[in-house]
């Protein structure tokens, strides 16, 4: 039950409206599940930016599991979708070609360039041990 409390108290800080704030608590097989909802207009404080908010919490509650030697698992409900569609997703969906930052465009070149000089690497590497099989066989 601290687990709920705490989702609780740390989620009525960042509302505007916590009265609306409601944790539910599910014991399955995989752990203790809790079950976020708040306002509609407040879900995008609990999300933050890129889900940051979202994953703070989970980071939290999986501080506090390893503690009480638990696994807790967070949903975040949308009530103004209907049924079906209510759980966000845990998962931040991958950036799209046209949604890379230029910051992310470089990551790639200089992976891309680090990827061909470990090419390179191996083959002077490969050059390398074969000189210095060639020098074992000689006689000294």
């Amino acid at each position: 039950m601290i687990e709920q409390q705490f989702i609780e108290y740390v989620v009525k800080q960042l509302v505007d409206k916590p009265e609306a704030v409601v944790v539910e608590r599910i014991v399955d097989d995989r752990g203790i599940l809790l079950k976020l909802t708040v306002a509609p207009e407040d879900l995008g404080r609990v999300i933050g930016k890129h889900g940051a908010t979202a994953q703070s919490l989970r980071n939290l509650l999986r501080a506090l599991g390893t503690k009480n030697d638990d696994h807790y698992n967070l949903k975040i409900i949308d009530v103004d979708k209907p049924e079906s569609e209510r759980e966000i997703p845990t998962e931040i969906p991958a950036k799209t070609e046209s949604a890379k930052t230029e910051t992310d465009k470089k990551v790639e070149t200089v992976e891309k360039i680090d990827t061909e000089i470990v090419e390179n690497e191996s083959d002077l590497a490969k050059k390398t041990r074969e000189e210095l099989a060639d020098l074992d066989d000689l006689d000294i």
